[in-house]
């Protein structure tokens, strides 16, 4: 396989965007491309991901954004994998472009809900559930973490406030991220005060609904010459799945999917955990994050509480953790959430992370999951 670059990437404030998806992805998709010194002609494939477009009444957004892109006859595919929908879509843009199938593939991200009320925004977030099983009897996606959530306290004693470092900390680093959805700080006081939503889930344990738009220009090494930032190199790229519905898994402590895709993104890369400089976690939930930590092999099962609570994932930290604020600060704008994972690691690779700024960029991994682990990707990168 050929060598893959990310040469570009950009996203917007995720939050309440004013402006229609179809709207903001091709703007963030312009500004990719611009970052990466590629013109739109030069893209040989659209991937792209809007799992609720049909809230816009717009389920096949691919050829309008090719069109306001200019490249109308550039074919494109909507890849639909959850929460985990452009962190599929890079998958797939490395997958053509490492097989030679592309030399350079554009893969965007976009959702917006926040024209919808809280109740017709959330059914739409639940269809990533199974509805007969999990869905019509009354689970929600705050519930179904939740019940994830006790078996960890049960099993390892995770306290609520080492759930509550995961929101202090991922609040503190997005208070440095413009493109954050929450750009305030919270103390540990302020956590616990917070109402309970799915017991021992609270308000601040929980990520917000959040519209925005990411996109991210992937290149084999030979189809750029002179690119215009540093370019992250894919040193691995693996998606895998796993029993959908909780009720019929072996463990409720972690995520098979993530155990699995850590693993095999590792034996790709060929580094180990160790090697790691900084991580991009799936927080949709605080215990999302410390789960991942564990899955993932940076921290024994039932420790990541403590780490988190001894400041070991701080920015400044020994393994800096969601320095962008994660899913829980930044936001959580579904299709635009892997994309935007990216958009953070390219901004630290190149200095551009201002008061987020971690100290040490040698490799970074991003974690994305769909729904509770039904689907998860795992994408490690390195520099030239």
């Amino acid at each position: 396989m050929r060598e893959v670059w990310v040469v570009g990437a950009a996203m917007n404030r995720f939050g309440k965007m004013p402006e229609t998806g179809r709207e903001a992805i091709t703007r963030v998709s312009l500004e990719a491309l611009d970052r990466a010194g590629v013109s739109p002609q030069a893209v040989n494939h659209t991937f792209l991901s809007n799992c609720f477009g049909v809230a816009e009444r717009q389920a096949h957004l691919g050829p309008l954004l090719n069109t306001g892109l200019g490249i109308p006859e550039v074919p494109s595919c909507t890849i639909e994998s959850a929460c985990s929908s452009t962190s599929a879509a890079l998958h797939e843009a490395f997958v053509h472009v490492a097989g030679g199938f592309a030399e350079v593939a554009l893969v965007a991200g976009v959702e917006k809900l926040s024209h919808l009320d809280t109740l017709a925004a959330t059914s739409y977030f639940a269809m990533g559930a199974d509805y007969p099983f999990e869905t019509r009897h009354g689970a929600t996606f705050p519930g179904l973490y939740a019940t994830l959530a006790n078996a960890h306290q049960a099993k390892f004693g995770t306290t609520a406030e080492e759930l509550g470092s995961v929101a202090v900390k991922n609040h503190a680093n997005a208070a440095h991220n413009p493109h954050a959805h929450f750009q305030k700080p919270i103390t540990m006081e302020t956590y616990l005060h917070s109402p309970m939503i799915a017991s021992p889930l609270r308000l601040y344990d929980c990520c917000p609904f959040s519209d925005g738009a990411a996109a991210v220009v992937v290149a084999a090494r030979e189809a750029v010459n002179r690119p215009r930032a540093e370019p992250l190199v894919i040193r691995a790229s693996v998606r895998t799945g796993s029993i959908a519905d909780m009720h019929d898994r072996s463990t409720l402590t972690g995520l098979p999917a993530t155990r699995l895709a850590g693993e095999k993104a590792f034996r790709q890369a060929k580094i180990t955990p160790e090697q790691v400089s900084f991580l991009e976690l799936h927080d949709c939930f605080t215990i999302a994050e410390l789960m991942a930590l564990e899955d993932l092999g940076f921290a024994p099962a039932g420790a990541a509480g403590k780490l988190t609570a001894d400041g070991e994932t701080a920015h400044d930290g020994r393994l800096p953790v969601n320095p962008s604020g994660g899913l829980k600060a930044k936001g959580h704008p579904v299709s635009a959430t892997g994309a935007g994972q990216v958009v953070e690691i390219f901004e630290q690779f190149n200095h551009q992370a201002g008061g987020r700024q971690v100290p040490r960029v040698e490799y970074a991994l991003a974690h994305n999951v769909g729904a509770t682990g039904g689907s998860c990707s795992v994408h490690i990168f390195g520099h030239r």
